[in-house]
């Protein structure tokens, strides 16, 4: 099993104990051998070689039978295609149309919560983003039954993701376990759900959506279109993946970590009161003045990146660090361990939304800055998400603030994205919020979804 074992059990642990070894520090992963680089310019080296360092390795060797070949699991050869096809859907003006369904769905999950309810936050951020991502790419083509069996099968790969990177020994998972059976059956029936979607646009009237743009572009193309039915399905299955999971994730970790720093809170309270009176939904208007708002969630993103771990592979002997690297050979690096070294970030352990306002030092923390990875296989998403998770902490924390239970302590959990995935809270509603009302009739953002969509990995 080699470390796979400890960086299942432990990993954030044997991650923060990798450095001491040097700058780059070779691991073993099942049986295979791999090198984690912990040098931020190291790093940055192999996100801005992709031809060298390329999309590989045992996490996307694992991704690729699920999301096909997609934007994220694409050779570098390809990639530059693909990205230039879905590049206008996350161009800024498109994103400042997102920004109302981004509103609506944040204050509908928080709308029936009642003061004293415990909620499940984890479950409700799923929620939360499950409803953006399907109606930014399908509009309204999923009813709420299918956006919350969306929601269950994106969990379920998320938890059989992780052990099967970090163990990559393929006879393991065939064993009919009931974990395994889990992962099959989550797995089928996203990739059926898509695919139905998908027949049944064919069949209607264009969408202005992403579903349409891609439709769209296999129609204009013809024959010849490297557009084809199969990487339309691909693309679909990676956003929605890469959409939900990872904004969820922030968002709880967020509202898990705000009761412990009541300043921070404080001045989040503060600022979304004078940008937002009267407990206002929020806009895409809104976004630039909600500056502290947006150092929050950054420094949640620098304390528990939910993209936490990643591999790459080389495609020609090369060197790294002073290390000979053969080709084929598995490169790893680690934003939370990026995110944690004192000598770029320091007293790394303590939450300080300070660290992103505007001052000395500020390109430097950019720079080992890396939630969203960084050169031509840089997250294309990275506007949106950040925009999403702004305003739906306006909305959420501008009616609402939310209490740990006595006695419960819920930490992050890293699986596939690190996170916390039972988060249970308690309602306190903010002064001048407004009054909770019960949504309108047949919304399908009511439910935060079951227990099981947050359970551990």
């Amino acid at each position: 099993m080699g470390h796979g074992i400890s960086l299942f059990r432990r990993p954030l642990a044997f991650l923060n104990s990798l450095p001491a070894y040097g700058d780059v520090v070779e691991i073993r992963l099942g049986p295979q051998r791999a090198w984690l680089a912990c040098h931020p310019e190291l790093v940055h080296r192999v996100l801005m070689d992709a031809r060298t360092f390329d999309k590989g390795g045992p996490q996307y060797d694992r991704l690729r039978p699920l999301m096909g070949n997609s934007l994220v699991t694409s050779a570098h050869e390809e990639h530059r295609r693909q990205r230039r096809l879905l590049q206008p859907a996350f161009h800024l003006s498109r994103i400042t149309g997102y920004t109302q369904i981004m509103a609506e769905e944040a204050e509908a999950v928080c709308r029936t919560w009642r003061p004293g309810e415990t909620v499940d936050v984890s479950a409700a951020m799923l929620a939360l983003t499950t409803r953006v991502t399907s109606r930014v790419l399908f509009s309204d083509s999923l009813d709420a039954a299918a956006v919350a069996e969306v929601r269950d099968c994106l969990a379920a790969l998320v938890r059989g993701l992780f052990i099967r990177t970090v163990v990559p020994v393929a006879p393991l998972f065939r064993i009919p376990a009931p974990a395994n059976r889990r992962y099959r059956r989550a797995f089928d029936r996203l990739h059926a759900i898509t695919d139905s979607v998908v027949e049944q646009r064919r069949r209607s009237s264009p969408r202005d959506d992403l579903l349409g743009t891609l439709l769209s572009a296999e129609e204009e193309l013809g024959p010849a279109s490297p557009v084809t039915a199969q990487e339309i399905h691909d693309q679909l299955i990676t956003l929605l993946l890469t959409g939900v999971e990872s904004t969820a994730m922030c968002l709880g970790s967020l509202f898990g970590l705000l009761p412990g720093h009541p300043e921070a809170e404080r001045r989040l309270h503060s600022e979304i009161d004078a940008v937002l009176p009267g407990g206002r939904r929020p806009g895409g208007e809104d976004l630039p003045r909600l500056v502290y708002t947006r150092c929050v969630v950054a420094e949640t993103l620098r304390t528990y990146p939910p993209g936490w771990l990643f591999t790459r592979i080389t495609t020609r002997d090369t060197e790294l660090g002073g290390v000979r690297l053969p080709k084929g050979t598995t490169v790893l690096y680690s934003p939370y361990l990026l995110h944690h070294d004192p000598a770029s970030f320091p007293e790394p352990d303590r939450f300080l939304p300070d660290r992103w306002l505007p001052g000395p030092g500020a390109a430097a923390r950019h720079g080992a800055m890396l939630p969203f990875a960084a050169g031509s296989r840089k997250c294309i998403g990275d506007t949106f998400a950040l925009a999403e998770a702004t305003l739906a902490v306006a909305a959420i924390a501008g009616r609402w603030r939310l209490r740990p239970l006595p006695g419960h302590a819920e930490q992050p959990r890293p699986a596939a994205t690190l996170g916390p995935r039972a988060l249970r809270m308690i309602c306190e509603p903010r002064p001048h919020a407004p009054a909770t009302e019960p949504p309108p009739h047949g919304t399908t953002a009511r439910d935060p979804g079951p227990a099981q969509s947050a359970a551990a990995p």
